[in-house]
C-alpha cells in the first residue's frame, strides 16, 4: 500500500510517537476505502460507497468532551460549558494512549481547517481506523501534493477508538474521552467510533483560537448569489429547523453546509466536504444529496440496508435516527470551488417553533440579532423524546453550544459587530407552527418560507410596509406578494386570539428566564431588548 507524502522532517516519530506498527500517511480515497474493506471496517455499497456502523456511540459524547485546564487558558475559557482536566491527569492519558498504541497500524492525515489560507488551521488527524480517516479527508480541506512537501501540523488529534480511559487515573467522567490541551496542541479521542467526533474536535479548536484574530467562527450554512460573492448568506439554526434544505438553493452558490469563518476578507467554509443527515433523505426532496449517497468513497454511517442489493433504507432508523453520509464537496454541483464569500449581505437565524407564536419572518436589529443569537431558540415536540407530550423550549446558546469554547457573549458580540459594521441585514425566520402550537396548528408552508426568504435575499422585502411585533419587539412585514396576509400575523391565524396571547407571554417568559444568565455580561443595548 503506498505510504503516502508526508514532510520526512515531521512524521509521527518526531513527535515523539513511536513503537507503532504501519503508519500510512496521506492515503487517497481508493487507497483509504480497500483498506477499510480489507480491514472488516465497512462494506462497499452501491457505487463504490463505504456503508459503516459506528457501534455504541451513534453521536457525539459531550460529557466527555474536556478542556485541560491550564494557566494560559485559564481565564479565557467558559467553564460551566467546558469540563476541566487536570494537566496531570491529561499526561497520564497521553502517555497510556501511546502505549496502547503501539504495535498497531494508524492512518495519518495532514489537513487544512479553513479555505482562508490567511487563518486555516493545519491539523493532523491519526486514526485507527481507515474509515475515520476517509471521513476526515472528507471534511477537511485537502492540500495539494506539493503542498505536502513542506507542512508542518500544529495541532494533532489521536482518535483511538480500541482505547479505554480510566476515569480515575484519567480525571475523566467515563471509559469515552475527548480531551483538548491547548498548550500542547493535541486532542486525544479515545473509546468512540462516532466520526463526527474527529470534525467538532476542529470546530472546537477554530471557535478557541479564531475570536482573537478577530475572525467570527459560526456553526452555519452560506451560500451566494451565482458569480457575486458579495451577495452572500449564512443561515444559523439547529437540527430540524431547515438549515441544510434552504441553504441548499439551486439557483444560488453553496459556500458549505455547516462550519464558517467570518474574518475582515469576508466569509470562508471551514470545511471541505459536507456531513449530512439522511434519515427521510429522497431524491425529489433533495436530489443532489441523495445522489452522494451512492458516489465512490462517500462514507454512508449506521443506515439500515439489504445485505443482497445493498439497497439503503432511508427510513428506517433502528441503529439511529442520527444516520448520516459525509462526502467531499465537489460532489455537489453548485458548491463553490473556492469555499469562500464576501461579507454576509443576509443573516439569517432558522428557528422551529412549535407554539405557533413567531411569525414566518422579521427583520432584526444589530441589538435583536445578539438577542436571538445567544438565545439560539427552538423547541422539541410531542413525540421526539419519551416523555415530552407539549413543546418544550431549546435554548442552545449561538446555535451550538456544545462547541463554543469560550462564553457566549464574545461570540455575540462579534457577529453584532460585524453585521452593524458591514449592513447586513438580519432575519429571524420560522419554519415551525402557525394557527395553534403542535398538535393544533399546522407547519408553516415551506412554499412560503421559501418565497419570503427569496425575497429577503433578493432585496425586494425590504421595500414593503413593516409593523413592530407587539411580544418581541422586531419588524414584521405586513403585506409580501405571494404569501397570505394572513400568514404574517400569527395572533390572526388562531381561532382564539386570547389564546395566543397567553401563548406568546409564555414564551417570552421563556425567552426572559434562560437570557438571564447573560445579564451580567451584555451592554445596555441588547439588555434593553431582553428586558423590553
Amino acid at each position: 500500500m503506498d505510504t503516502g507524502r508526508v514532510n520526512p522532517n515531521h512524521r509521527l516519530e518526531d513527535q515523539g510517537i513511536s513503537g507503532l506498527g504501519n503508519v500510512y500517511y496521506n492515503l487517497l480515497e481508493p487507497s483509504l476505502v480497500e483498506a477499510a474493506i480489507k480491514r472488516g471496517e465497512g462494506v462497499l455499497g452501491k457505487g463504490g460507497a463505504l456503508l459503516v456502523e459506528t457501534g455504541k456511540h451513534t453521536g457525539r459524547s459531550p460529557k466527555d468532551k474536556f478542556m485541560v485546564r491550564t494557566p494560559s487558558v485559564e481565564a479565557s475559557v467558559w467553564w460551566e460549558n467546558n469540563a476541566p482536566m487536570e494537566p496531570e491527569a491529561f499526561d497520564r492519558l497521553y502517555a497510556d494512549m501511546l502505549e496502547h498504541m503501539k504495535g498497531r497500524d494508524y492512518f495519518v492525515q495532514d489537513l487544512f481547517g479553513g479555505a482562508d489560507p490567511a487563518h486555516r488551521l493545519d491539523v493532523r488527524v491519526v486514526n485507527e481506523l481507515a474509515w475515520h480517516n476517509l471521513f476526515i479527508r472528507h471534511m477537511l480541506r485537502r492540500p495539494t501534493r506539493s503542498e505536502l512537501d513542506d507542512y508542518e501540523p500544529e495541532f494533532t488529534i489521536l482518535n483511538c477508538p480500541t482505547f479505554k480511559a480510566d476515569p480515575a487515573r484519567h480525571g475523566c467522567r467515563s471509559e469515552t474521552v475527548i480531551a483538548v490541551h491547548m498548550d500542547k496542541k493535541l486532542i486525544l479521542i479515545g473509546d468512540s467510533e462516532y466520526a463526527g467526533e474527529n470534525k467538532k474536535s476542529v470546530f472546537s479548536l477554530l471557535n478557541y483560537i479564531l475570536p482573537e484574530k478577530g475572525v467570527m467562527p459560526m456553526h452555519c450554512s452560506a451560500n451566494h448569489a451565482p458569480g457575486n460573492p458579495v451577495d452572500t448568506a449564512i443561515f444559523f439554526g439547529l437540527s430540524g429547523t431547515g438549515k441544510t434544505t434552504l441553504s441548499a438553493d439551486p439557483n444560488r452558490v453553496l459556500i458549505g453546509d455547516d462550519e464558517h469563518g467570518w474574518s475582515e476578507r469576508g466569509s470562508f467554509n471551514f470545511e471541505g466536504g459536507c456531513y449530512a443527515k439522511t434519515i427521510s433523505l429522497s431524491a425529489e426532496a433533495e436530489p443532489e444529496i441523495f445522489a452522494t449517497c451512492s458516489m465512490f468513497g462517500t462514507v454512508i454511517e449506521n443506515m439500515v440496508y439489504d445485505k443482497e442489493t445493498l439497497e439503503l433504507d432511508f427510513e428506517d432508523d433502528s441503529l439511529t435516527a442520527n444516520m448520516r453520509c459525509a462526502y467531499p464537496m465537489n460532489y455537489i454541483s453548485n458548491a463553490s470551488p473556492t469555499a469562500l464569500g464576501g461579507h454576509p449581505k443576509n443573516v439569517i437565524m432558522l428557528t422551529c417553533d412549535a407554539f405557533g407564536v413567531l411569525p414566518p419572518i422579521a427583520r432584526l436589529s444589530p441589538a435583536q440579532a445578539e438577542y436571538h443569537f445567544l438565545s439560539g431558540f427552538t423547541s422539541k415536540v410531542a413525540g421526539t423524546e419519551r416523555g415530552v407530550t407539549e413543546p418544550q423550549p431549546t435554548f442552545s446558546t449561538c446555535f451550538g453550544a456544545p462547541f463554543m469554547p469560550r462564553r457566549p457573549e464574545i461570540y455575540g458580540a462579534m457577529l453584532r459587530e460585524k453585521i452593524a459594521k458591514h449592513g447586513a441585514t438580519c432575519w429571524l425566520v420560522n419554519t415551525g407552527w402557525t394557527g395553534g402550537a403542535y398538535g393544533t396548528g399546522s407547519r408553516m408552508p415551506i412554499r412560503s418560507t421559501r418565497t419570503l426568504l427569496t425575497a429577503a435575499l433578493d432585496g425586494s422585502l425590504a421595500n414593503v410596509k413593516f409593523r413592530k411585533d407587539r411580544n418581541f419587539g422586531f419588524e414584521v412585514p405586513v403585506d409580501v406578494p405571494e404569501v397570505a396576509s394572513i400568514l404574517l400575523d400569527p395572533r390572526r391565524t388562531w381561532d382564539d386570539g386570547a389564546a395566543y396571547d397567553a401563548q406568546a407571554a409564555k414564551l417570552v417568559s421563556m425567552f426572559a428566564k434562560n437570557f438571564e444568565q447573560y445579564l451580567g455580561y451584555i451592554d445596555d443595548d441588547v439588555k434593553a431588548v431582553a428586558i423590553g
